[in-house]
């Protein structure tokens, strides 16, 4: 590591491994434990990869956004997610990522989010349809069985539920990428049983989505939706995207597109069981706002909801860190970061930093309304600056109907850990169930 004495500070770590063996004891820890004790930029070694955190708000800001040009996805992200999205949008940089930023974004327009609101409260209802008073559900399965159908049925015009497959994929992936095991910071060439489960999987899923394409390719233009899956593969047909680059753009949205979403809402769920006041609150809302099942006209007047989501998100970021590469050599919060360097962004220490939020660790939606003193970048579940998240709007409008139908029908109590261990993979997942008992609604709250 460099010991230039304007280079971020940072502990010492051990020959070869560096930092490897703090980290993956809990890496969540290990970020707000830099943030305390070196400050909000910070520097630490993995395997001789020489990193920096970066957990201040305008820092952030100027990485994700001012300088954006000054930074790529980099090495690091790209090397261990090349197997899985290969050239989709969320690995690919440059002009291949801005040709595949521009095709996609139709597919998220307002108005055409607009029309996928119906299917989503459609699958909604079909879930809380099952559900019955007194049952104790399993809210992360439930939630990523919602979300994938939603996925399905909107973005790729199919029922993908029906096939396994996805879902034996995100195991897979979650466990090559698990933190808290040492391995996972080993390369992935190395044929390790979860490795070689990984690779399988991938080429499964792969191999799915392959067929997709295919079904779609078969159909004639006309009779086609206007799907994502419908919008890519006439660009491939007219020569602007390669059969490749669908493909893995495919995969990118089938994985990332429900996990984070499944996990945004089993947490909100998780925050609004420990709440009953707040469950109140936003029933008293919905009945209010909705004469009957949510409507894309309510969505925008659901304001408490809103807030409340972006509480959940905020304690409980789904994507729990960014990650970018310096490009030149740049100087953040008065210290000079190495070109080559790994920059990590952990949403997670910066939400929940005291410098920045009363009481950091408490649910408390009414942060969120009205303005607040606190800079932009405070708060980035979906990243920021050009690359930000394509999907964030459809996740916050999906987030927002689910949770406002299970609300209609039920209140909820939590039966599993208030505070549940959580897994530091691909993304941020709980690591054992949360589960809650449905009971009745108070007829007085009608």
């Amino acid at each position: 590591m460099s010991t230039d004495a304007s280079y971020p500070p940072g502990p010492d770590g051990l020959p070869v491994v560096g930092n490897t063996v703090e980290l993956s004891r809990d890496v969540l820890a290990f970020f707000e434990t830099l943030r305390e004790e070196y400050g909000p930029v910070a520097s630490y070694e993995v395997f001789g990869t020489d990193s920096c955190m970066v957990a201040h708000p305008d820092a952030v800001q100027r990485v994700l956004l001012d300088e954006h040009e000054a930074f790529e996805k980099g090495e690091v992200l790209t090397r261990n997610l090349a197997d899985a999205m290969g050239e989709g949008l969320f690995v690919t940089g440059g002009d291949q990522w801005q040709n595949q930023r521009t095709q996609v974004q139709p597919a998220f327009y307002r108005d055409r989010l607009n029309t996928y609101v119906p299917e989503m409260r459609a699958t909604a209802e079909e879930t809380v349809g099952e559900w019955r008073v007194g049952d104790v559900v399993d809210v992360n399965d439930r939630m990523t069985e919602t979300t994938m159908d939603v996925l399905g049925r909107t973005l790729f015009g199919v029922d993908v539920t029906e096939n396994p497959v996805v879902s034996a994929a995100s195991d897979a992936i979650l466990a090559r990428f698990d933190t808290s095991r040492f391995w996972s910071f080993l390369p992935d060439r190395l044929p390790t049983p979860t490795n070689r489960r990984y690779r399988r999987r991938l080429d499964e899923l792969r191999a799915f989505v392959d067929d997709l394409v295919r079904q779609r390719r078969d159909q004639q233009p006309g009779d086609r939706g206007e799907d994502l899956l419908s919008l890519l593969a006439g660009f491939v047909e007219a020569g602007e995207l390669t059969r490749e680059e669908l493909r893995d753009n495919m995969v990118t949205f089938l994985f990332a597109g429900h996990e984070t979403t499944a996990l945004g809402l089993t947490y909100a769920l998780l925050c609004l069981a420990r709440r009953p006041d707040e469950q109140a609150r936003l029933r008293a809302e919905v009945d209010a706002v909705c004469e009957g099942p949510v409507t894309v006209g309510d969505l925008p007047d659901l304001e408490r909801l809103d807030t409340a989501v972006d509480e959940a998100l905020r304690l409980y970021p789904p994507v729990y860190m960014f990650f970018r590469e310096a490009t030149q050599n740049v100087t953040l919060r008065g210290y000079e970061i190495p070109a080559g360097t790994t920059l990590v962004l952990p949403p997670w220490a910066v939400h929940r930093d005291p410098a920045w939020w009363d009481d950091p660790g408490t649910f408390r939606p009414d942060r969120f309304a009205g303005d607040a003193d606190r800079p932009e970048y405070a708060y980035f579940p979906f990243g920021g600056g050009p690359r930000h998240c394509i999907g964030m709007r459809f996740a916050r409008m999906e987030m927002k109907t689910v949770l406002a139908t299970v609300l209609r029908e039920f209140a909820f109590d939590l039966v599993s850990d208030p505070e549940p261990p959580l897994i530091a993979s691909t993304n941020l997942k709980p690591g054992e169930s949360i589960e809650i008992e449905l009971r009745e609604r108070d007829p007085t709250d009608r």
